[in-house]
This record gives C-alpha cells, structure tokens and sequence, in this order.
C-alpha cells in the first residue's frame, strides 16, 4: 500500500501545528511513537528509495511513513529544526557540519546509506579534454558541494589547489588554472538547467537523475564511489535516536532489500554505503 506523501508546500501550510509537538523537545517526539514518521527527502534517489520502503517492507516492520519532498538543501533542516519533521534523508555529513556551524543546528547523523557521484556535464562537449581555453563551469553554490565539485575538476587536471587540509576548497584555493577556466556558482537545484548557458556544470547525482542525464554515461568525469567521505544518510534532532520509528526506518535503509533496490534502479549512479 502506498503510503502518504506530501510536498514541502503542504508541509510548511502544518508547521504551525507540528511546532507545538516540537516544543516539548525530544520527549514529545517520542510520544508519537503511533504517528507516522514525517521524513523530509530529495524526491531523486531519495524519496524514491523511501517510497520503495513505504510500498514494499515498511507494513511487515509496523512503520508508517509520510515522505515530505524538497528540491532544494536548506529547507530541510529549517523543517527539522522546527519540528515540521521528525528526520530528513538528503544530506552527507560534511554538509551537515557546515549547516549545523552556520545555523547552529543540534542533529545527529546516522549510518551512511547510499553515494550520489557528483559528475561534470556538458551539452556541447563529449571529451573533457576538448574543454575550451577560457570555459566557464558551474558548479554548486554551497561551501560542502562546491568543494567536492573543485576536488573533482582537480582529480582530472583541469586545475591545481592550495592544501587546505580537512576544510572544502573555495575558488580563493585555486593555484594552478592552466585552461583559464571561469568558475561560476549556481544554486545545485538550477546547475541542470544552466547546462546551456555554460560549457559544462558539476551536478550532484540526484539533481542529475533528476534531469534524466545518467551520470554512469552522460558524465565526462565523476566522482570515484569507494573511499568517498560524501555518502547521504538520515539525520535527525539529536536525542531523538532511540525513537523507535527512526530505529526500524534505519534497519530498512540498511536491508538487503534496500541494496538490491539501489543496485537494480540506478545503474551505478547511485551507490550502496552499507
């Protein structure tokens, strides 16, 4: 049985009544045990793979799930942070960290579910190599993603940076651009529709997906799965680990049956973390 699922629009429309549970803090979470778990996801691969869990395995597990989709990364933890939500399932820790020093968030982090490769594009080009002298790229317009899209372009010898150790790279960083090439930041949410005003983008894999570009054959590079620190995984407020909801959707992440759902539907640009 398909279970609810809502728009971030017909989230925020109750978020004056979900914010009265949320004052209680992690308690009043807890009380809730019988209601169903609002989880706040990326609808690509994210929400999807929730909604696999919600039709196929959550019924047997005694879940009851509402997917709330958002198509951009900060409105997610605004809506965990107030109580709209009780986890999302869009982020990776090195954004998370970035978003709970900048916002002040107190979240907890869970276990490591899936990788989305970031990927360069392009509608012009086929080879990275016939990059331009003086091409434009975007790419995300966060510190977490734009970082991990110059360690990309970077990893294929289109331009050098300074160390900076375990903090993400800015464009301040770059040290060595023998192509000239011009670093433009763009929203992650619009990198795909900015494919035609530059000679290539790096998208993140679920807006990618999204676009319907296959980043396992569209993209001129990507970004190597094993070893990669970026992987997305469920977030919650911290304290709210032992909500037995959030327990049992974590075990269902985690199944088998979840991998081969991976496996089966993303063709490598969505990797299993577990």
């Amino acid at each position: 049985m398909r279970r609810p699922r809502k728009s971030a629009l017909a989230a925020a429309a109750t978020a004056a009544v979900l914010a009265l549970t949320a004052c209680g803090g992690g308690d009043a979470q807890l009380s809730g045990a019988d209601e169903p778990l609002r989880v706040g996801a990326s609808p690509v691969p994210h929400g999807e793979i929730l909604d696999f869990i919600s039709e196929e395995l959550a019924e047997e597990a005694g879940l009851e799930l509402e997917v709330v989709e958002f198509t951009d990364y900060v409105q997610p933890n605004v809506a965990l942070d107030d109580g709209s939500l009780d986890a999302n399932y869009f982020q990776t820790v090195p954004y998370l960290e970035e978003q709970e020093a900048n916002a002040g968030y107190d979240f907890t982090a869970l276990e490591p579910v899936h990788i989305e490769p970031l990927g360069l594009y392009s509608e012009s080009l086929t080879d990275v190599a016939d990059l331009p002298d003086g091409a434009t790229i975007a790419i995300p317009n966060d510190p977490t993603n734009a970082g991990r899209a110059l360690r990309l372009l970077e990893a294929n010898d289109l331009l050098a940076l300074a160390d900076t150790g375990d903090s993400a790279p800015t464009s301040l960083d770059i040290e060595d651009n023998p192509k000239n090439l011009e670093i433009q930041e763009v929203e992650a949410a619009q990198l795909p529709r900015s494919l035609a005003d530059v000679d290539a983008a790096v998208i993140n894999g679920n807006y990618a997906i999204d676009a319907d570009l296959s980043p396992a054959e569209d993209a001129l590079v990507l970004e190597e799965g094993e070893g990669n620190p970026n992987a997305n995984l469920l977030v919650v407020r911290s304290g709210d680990e032992g909500d037995e909801r959030i327990r049992l959707l974590e075990e269902l992440l985690h199944s088998d049956e979840v991998r081969q759902f991976i496996e089966d539907n993303y063709e490598g640009a969505v990797l299993p973390a577990f």
